[in-house]
């Protein structure tokens, strides 16, 4: 390297990213977890209210969201494949925070046995890993969206199969909602 060189080296730059992943995914995550109670307050903004708490609840990687009740509850009044697509998609692209984490964070995840399993799978299935991760109520589509991001699946490929499975499972959901409050 020159001394007319001042770039950091391509290591530190890799790292630099991956602390900002880390940290963003935590920032994010806390802030949600703080403002809860006004994220509940979002869905009698109809379809994009379910969409906005689908992308907050699921932008959280470690705290609960409430955005299973409200599915629940607004698909008895409003359609629900429609509030289940709104849900998918804000849940597909809330899901970038565990991603992104998984980018930033590899070493993180990388030495446990639940990270190597995911890892074969994911692997082994790609995209059908990550739609049957969202498309199951689970408590590990955090670790799988980790996975994804700490294997460099391609963003667009993790959204589109994360999209379609939570889709379905949020319109089950809401359909339930229906049949259960429905008008």
């Amino acid at each position: 390297m020159s001394s007319l060189d001042s770039s950091p080296p391509p290591h530190s730059q890799s790292r630099l990213v991956q602390i900002a992943a880390v940290l963003g995914a935590v920032a994010i995550t806390l802030g949600l977890f703080l403002l809860r109670e006004q994220i509940k307050q979002l869905g009698v903004y109809g379809y994009w209210g379910i969409f906005l708490i689908s992308l907050l609840g699921n932008a959280t990687v470690i705290f609960p969201a409430p955005s299973f009740a409200i599915v629940f509850l607004v698909g008895g009044s409003l359609h629900p494949l429609a509030v289940g697509i709104a849900a998918g998609v804000g849940a597909a692209m809330g899901e970038m925070t565990g991603y992104l984490a998984g980018i930033g964070g590899r070493a993180i995840i990388e030495n446990r046995q639940l990270y190597q399993r995911f890892s074969e799978w994911m692997q082994k299935y790609g995209m059908l890993a990550v739609f049957v991760l969202a498309a199951i109520p689970n408590p590990f589509f955090d670790v799988g969206g980790m996975v994804a991001g700490a294997l460099r699946m391609p963003a667009w490929k993790f959204l589109l199969a994360a999209a379609l499975g939570k889709s379905i499972r949020f319109c089950l959901l809401a359909l339930s909602g229906r049949l259960i409050l429905g008008e």
